[in-house]
């Protein structure tokens, strides 16, 4: 959904993240937004298509005024006292993953330089005009933290609203344990959305991170098909959308759709 301010109302412009034709995901994102900027629209509200906002969590976000990119907690839809989506505080490795532990890690109902985005999400036309739309070859995964990533090398203000709240079926493994739990995995059981994460995940940590980071993520990846959940076939499929990442090669995915 888009927005316009004008007077005391607010014009608004459908900015749906799957617009039309477009790729699932992040080619729709990219349109969406492209779209409502175009359209004139001051800020633009994203959010999947399984997102289900509370009655007054755009209300809520709306009354925050000096932010640039800023959203709800997503919860889980069955259970909403678990997040979907664990937040990594800032300032240290504590990962949340209850919606009480975002709500006292808050400030003022803020958690600050932190968002889950695109479940819900507020981004401004003037941050959309200085960092660009998301990237459509993404595809699936990682679009919306290339985003994020992108919003804070602009200096871009972030944080989440702990009293607005968006409901979302559970994604089931992210943020699996991992190394005697000193740190998480985001694994998934589908074979698609795998690829594309471990391929996504090296082009972000590369332009945004660097080779350390990378390196690091591609030893996390090999020690959880070794020994946390052990297997060949997914060390193989991690390889390759490894090496695509490296290559910046985004049409493997493909296979997976025929």
């Amino acid at each position: 959904m888009a927005a316009r301010r004008s007077g005391p109302g607010w014009r608004r412009t459908r900015a749906a993240g799957d617009a039309a034709g477009e790729p699932r995901g992040a080619g729709g994102f990219h349109e969406g937004v492209r779209r409502a900027v175009a359209d004139g629209a001051d800020l633009v509200w994203l959010m999947d298509d399984d997102g289900l906002p509370e009655p007054d969590c755009l209300a809520t976000l709306l009354a925050e005024d000096d932010v640039d990119f800023w959203g709800p907690l997503v919860v889980d839809r069955d259970a909403p006292d678990e997040l979907v989506f664990p937040i990594r505080l800032p300032g240290g490795a504590r990962t949340v993953h209850r919606t009480a532990q975002a709500e006292a890690a808050a400030r003022n109902g803020r958690i600050e330089e932190i968002v889950i985005p695109f479940n819900g999400v507020l981004v401004t036309r003037q941050l959309v005009e200085r960092i660009g739309l998301p990237r459509s070859e993404f595809f699936i995964w990682g679009d919306d933290h290339e985003y994020r990533l992108r919003a804070e090398a602009a200096g871009a203000r972030i944080a989440t609203v702990t009293a607005a709240v968006v409901r979302h079926p559970s994604v089931g493994e992210l943020g699996t344990p991992m190394m005697f739990g000193r740190t998480t995995y985001n694994h998934s059981p589908s074979d698609l959305k795998h690829y594309c994460m471990a391929r996504n995940n090296v082009v972000n940590l590369r332009e945004h991170r660097g080779w350390l980071f990378v390196i690091a993520f591609i030893v996390k990846t090999v020690w959880f098909y070794a020994f946390t959940r052990p297997s060949l076939r997914r060390l193989r499929l991690s390889a390759a959308g490894i090496t695509a990442g490296l290559r910046d090669d985004f049409t493997g995915h493909g296979r997976f759709l025929r």
